[in-house]
């Protein structure tokens, strides 16, 4: 008998027919002759109910107290879903984060994971029952409840599969896997069978929304398998584990982009020692992260540094910049928040040469200028013009044959 951990994010259960949907699934899977834990989010937009709530009293609650009130929105999932499997004859047995004994940090509002006591879980699991645990929560040593933030839910069901060595975690979301790039923009867009850890990392990191980065991570870190399948269609999704079991042997993987770059440029900055952190360090004190970097010597001595940052974050970098600017005795600090990144991502770049030629060239045949370039083992990304991300995009999908099975090299 395996034992499979699946999870379901808030539009799989957003209804009463859609929690009632999800029942008659898991009744399908155990008389499959597997043993289930079930992880869920709080049912969709519930989450933003209760922020909403939350803002009406005050603008700035506690971080304990609003863990306390976000937590409640799985609390309503896990037992509407337990009465739902109950109600078709299946023993089932509902568990908040606190319940399951999901020990994390004190970080109210982004806790992290340390350990999960599964003593409880192994027991029920024997006694015949489906486990329903709410995803997105924990509790600290003091007993407070705790949340994970962004992508917690994924968090949860990777780690409880994890700690009980399960055999695959199955995330259920609205699409139906991991595409070769977005659908929305490139129609001809692949559903991959396969994909590593270090590839799914790269792909989410660079934008791709499927799955969240830490979840990712924690599945890397602990070899736990983990799918991506659709809720609302049957289907085999995309498999995400090491690269040895990956059996699609692509050069490239896949193309991820991201709308939400700016670009910053100081000129003319002295060329000597530490200049680099004079520029970057105030940056980094406003707590911005900084993306993609830049350095050009010029004959006169002096250094142009370009750098990228999120679009958000952009107007508050470049009056900083300005600011560094006149203290260094700069020629100019100047931005461009009009930019987007654009990066293919594959493992077979390692045992393959040619590749970023082969990318440069794709551009350059539609027009297409790079503004910068970055560079690792398993990807390669490029800054150009927000207008040509589309048309980027479905280029380098084209030119690395990424709408057929038969990968183009």
């Amino acid at each position: 008998m395996s034992l499979i951990v699946q999870k379901y994010g808030g539009t799989s259960v957003g209804t009463v027919e859609r929690i009632n949907a999800v029942a008659d699934k898991l009744v399908d899977w155990r008389q499959r002759g597997n043993d289930l834990v079930v992880v869920v989010s709080a049912m969709s937009g519930e989450t933003n109910r209760l922020l909403g709530l939350a803002n009406e009293i005050t603008p700035n609650p506690t971080g304990r107290e609003l863990d306390v009130l976000l937590s409640t929105g799985e609390q309503v999932t896990i037992a509407l879903l337990s009465m739902a499997l109950a109600q078709r004859g299946v023993k089932a047995r509902s568990y908040t984060g606190s319940q399951v004994r999901i020990l994390t940090d004190n970080a109210h509002n982004k806790a992290r994971i340390r350990e999960i006591d599964a003593a409880r879980v192994h027991t029920d699991l024997a006694a015949g029952y489906i486990l329903v645990v709410a995803g997105f929560q924990g509790v600290d040593e003091a007993g407070n409840i705790t949340t994970l933030g962004r992508g917690g839910s994924d968090t949860t069901a990777v780690a409880l599969a994890a700690a009980l060595n399960a055999d695959e975690c199955q995330i259920y979301t609205d699409v139906n896997g991991v595409y070769t790039t977005d659908p929305r923009v490139v129609p001809e867009a692949r559903r991959l069978t396969g994909i590593t850890y270090e590839e799914m990392l790269e792909m989410a990191s660079l934008g791709s929304k499927v799955l969240q980065i830490r979840s990712v991570e924690f599945a890397s870190k602990y070899e736990v398998p983990l799918r991506v399948l659709s809720s609302f269609e049957e289907g085999e999704g995309t498999l995400i584990s090491k690269e040895e079991q990956v059996m699609e042997r692509a050069v490239i993987s896949g193309i991820a982009f991201t709308r939400d770059e700016a670009q910053l440029t100081i000129t003319g900055v002295p060329d000597e020692p530490g200049v680099a952190y004079r520029i970057l360090g105030p940056i980094s004190d406003a707590n911005i992260e900084i993306d993609m970097i830049v350095q050009n010597i010029g004959a006169d001595g002096t250094t142009d540094f370009t750098f990228t940052v999120n679009r958000n974050d952009y107007a508050k970098a470049l009056k900083i910049l300005e600011e560094t600017a006149q203290t260094l005795g700069a020629r100019e600090a100047s931005g461009n928040d009009k930019i987007v990144k654009i990066s293919i991502v594959g493992v077979g770049m390692r045992s393959h040469a040619g590749i970023a030629s082969k990318m440069f060239r794709a551009l350059a045949e539609e027009g297409i200028n790079i503004l910068m370039i970055s560079t690792s083992e398993i990807k390669i990304s490029v800054v150009v013009d927000e207008k040509y991300l589309e048309l980027g995009v479905r280029a380098l999908h084209s030119a690395f044959g990424l709408e057929s099975e038969t990968i183009s090299e």
